[in-house]
């Protein structure tokens, strides 16, 4: 039997850790965003490790030894490795539908001819829809909102640069997280890869923030949906309230991505406006975030929201929901 304190002492430690990480995010944010704080979820997502953990991982990668340690690595880091990849059970929820493989939710924009992936909430819902079609006091099935990878963390930078990171190194990404072949995790690497290979991915909280400032500026606000509830429901449609409507300052939206780390791909649309809508589910309001597009003339005539919706490229506009741990940011014009 564990001693209760040898049990306290390691929650103290792991409390000061996560605490002093939140903290060093927070202070990058601050010298970069104009902004006070980030979102308490966001910052959350910061990694966990200490200096001396990151310094001690570089080392074991450098050596080809992290393998014998993985299990270290896994949890301290807060990834998900086939270790402990079922240990973390915060997405289960017996009223939702078993949460599907993520390429399931993958929908394609096509900004250009070739393919771009976006993950976009699509699983028992409406995945597009016109702006039109939401109205306060309307009824709506909203899609599954759920992020399949939300408790996982960044890698602090030093170390995401560490990790393999391209479709041609996907052996050594499954082997160095210990991924078994044909299993969902070996999925999600295989797309995210794909997609990053042909898009902008962030792989480290600071990278995020240094793409973002880059393409708007530092004066800027971020926009996300509150929780998951909705998820699967015929909702009442509450109050809709446009927060960005400059077409000609287009905003960088951020989709999180399925890895072992957390991961996210980041692109800059044109002519995007963007509303923050209540929606009335069973157990509570959910606030969620609607980007809607509108030049979708470069759009692939097969694209499904084309088939929803019986119109072709440029014809329309699309609207969707942004997942939770999905991110659009805007210039601050205020």
């Amino acid at each position: 039997m564990t001693h209760p304190i040898l049990v306290l002492g390691f929650l103290i430690v792991s409390y000061f850790c996560v605490s002093q990480a939140e903290n060093a995010f927070s202070h990058y944010w601050e010298e970069h965003i104009g902004l006070p704080l980030p979102p308490h979820w966001l910052a959350t997502k910061a990694s966990p490790l200490s200096l001396h953990q990151v310094a001690a991982f570089m080392k074991l990668i450098e050596k080809n030894e992290l393998a014998s340690h993985l299990h270290s690595f896994c949890k301290q880091a807060n990834v998900a490795c086939s270790t402990n990849t079922l240990v973390n059970n915060t997405m289960e929820d017996i009223t939702l539908p078993q949460l599907p493989q993520w390429n399931i939710a993958i929908k394609i924009y096509e900004t250009s001819p070739k393919d771009t992936p976006l993950s976009i909430s699509s699983k028992d819902g409406l995945p597009f829809f016109r702006e039109s079609m939401v109205k306060e006091g309307g009824f709506m099935s909203i899609p599954d909102l759920r992020d399949p990878m939300s408790y996982i963390s960044f890698l602090p930078q030093p170390l995401a640069l560490k990790i393999p990171f391209s479709f041609a190194q996907i052996d050594e990404v499954k082997k160095l997280f210990d991924v078994v072949d044909e299993s969902n995790m070996d999925e999600y690497i295989q797309d995210t890869l794909q997609t990053c290979e042909k898009s902008t991915c962030v792989t480290s909280a600071e990278d995020l923030i240094n793409f973002v400032v880059e393409k708007l500026g530092h004066h800027i606000r971020i926009w996300s949906t509150e929780s998951i509830e909705g998820s699967c429901e015929n909702v009442t449609i509450g109050t809709v309230k446009l927060i960005y409507g400059n077409l000609y300052e287009p905003p960088t939206l951020c989709h999180s991505q399925p890895f072992p780390f957390q991961v996210y791909y980041c692109h800059v649309l044109q002519k995007v406006k963007v509303y923050a809508v209540d929606i009335h589910a069973k157990k509570k309001v959910n606030h969620v975030i609607m980007a809607c597009h509108y030049d979708t003339s470069t759009w692939n005539p097969n694209h499904q929201a084309f088939k929803l919706l019986g119109f072709g490229p440029g014809q329309i506009e699309v609207c969707h929901w942004i997942n939770k741990n999905g991110m659009v940011w805007t210039k601050n014009l205020g």
